[in-house]
């Protein structure tokens, strides 16, 4: 439950490991959560300092993206652990190389499982928890690169592209509910995931995506780009007729 100023106490992170997730827990501590819990496959056994210094109680639980039979019960573990989710923050995902998944489809399907359907049995329960509440946010970490697939990386980017669609329905369906949704939308992010991948224009850290993606928690957002120049570019980019988008995307 939030606190009496309506501040955010509790926060579930969905890929414990994650940079802009973990740089998102580390921004709402500061504002006051006390309660955090870090699921991640394995558990995390060695949460970084910057959570533990803050004197917030951070739990772990194991999260296995593939596993979609045991999402719900994750979810229901995380309850019984910090009670009512203020903040869910959706922040699990692959990578990978677009040549690797067209030599492997079987590894392609892997990546879609994490990138996609992981996201729509984790996000339902998730869902039905904070309907139950009757308040609560689900952060949804997706991506520019659903906006317009690229040839490039048109398997991750069509992950993406499904769960920014699943995200804004899911949005739909908690309205009036006092659940809600935000949208994270980041271009190019300089993280340990996209270490092989060559930096695009508009850069950003994972403290400047989580930026961000708190301002649009307070404000009560449905949408963010990180940054926010990324709107109006592929607002326009999605304009582009799609042999010159075809070249463009290489």
């Amino acid at each position: 439950m939030r606190d009496s100023l309506g501040g955010v106490r509790s926060v579930l992170l969905l890929g414990g490991r994650s940079e802009i997730g973990l740089a998102v827990v580390e921004r709402l501590l500061l504002e006051g959560a006390r309660e955090v819990v870090l699921a991640a496959r394995g558990g995390v056994t060695d949460p970084p300092e910057t959570l533990t210094v803050t004197g917030a109680n951070v739990h772990s639980l194991d999260f296995d993206a593939e596993a979609v039979d045991t999402h719900a019960a994750t979810i229901a573990a995380a309850v019984d652990l910090v009670g009512d989710l203020d903040v869910v923050v959706d922040a699990f995902g692959m990578l990978g190389e677009q040549s690797a998944y067209e030599a492997d489809p079987v590894e392609a399907a892997r990546a879609a499982t994490v990138n996609y359907t992981g996201h729509v049995s984790s996000g339902l329960a998730v869902a039905a928890r904070l309907r139950e509440q009757g308040h609560g946010t689900l952060m949804v970490l997706s991506s520019v690169a659903g906006v317009r697939v690229r040839r490039a990386n048109f398997v991750y980017g069509s992950a993406k592209a499904g769960l920014d669609g699943f995200a804004q329905g899911l949005a739909d369906s908690l309205h009036g509910s006092g659940a809600r949704v935000l949208v994270v939308r980041p271009g190019y992010v300089a993280t340990r995931m996209s270490a092989h991948v060559e930096p695009a224009p508009f850069p950003a850290t994972p403290g400047q995506v989580a930026d961000v993606a708190v301002r649009g928690l307070r404000s009560g957002a449905g949408t963010v780009w990180a940054p926010p120049v990324l709107r109006p570019l592929f607002t326009a980019l999605s304009l582009l007729p799609r042999p010159l988008w075809r070249r463009l995307g290489r």
